[in-house]
């Protein structure tokens, strides 16, 4: 007498290997939703300082306004020359959870350049 076989259960097997795969690249692409979230924030915020300070207001202020453009912990530097401004942004992004930590933190830039706008 032969030993019958079936395919039942073969989908439960199938789902368990396939499903941590699944979560995985789903975090992993919501991971670079966010970094390029922040790239995004990044160059705003760089130009938005760069134009504040070009047209003749505060380093100070314009940092203080770049600052809320761009993402928390974000590094905002203002280079003031005889005829241009130059800002540069630095946003560090994590690794998103303990799933993706192997991969560290990654510094996004920004830079932003503008005329110095003539003043009275």
């Amino acid at each position: 007498m032969g030993v019958k076989r079936t395919d039942q259960g073969t989908v439960t097997a199938e789902s368990v290997v396939v499903l941590p795969v699944l979560v995985l690249v789903a975090v992993s692409l919501s991971w670079l939703v966010s970094l390029g979230v922040v790239q995004i924030r990044a160059v705003d915020a760089a130009r938005e300082t760069a134009r504040i300070v070009a047209r003749g207001e505060s380093s100070q202020k314009g940092i203080s306004v770049g600052s809320r453009v761009a993402a928390p912990g974000s590094t905002i530097s203002v280079s003031v020359g005889e005829q241009q401004v130059v800002v540069r942004v630095v946003s560090r992004v994590r690794g998103p959870g303990r799933l993706l930590a192997a991969l560290g933190s990654v510094d996004l830039t920004a830079q932003a350049i503008a005329a110095r706008e003539p003043g009275p």
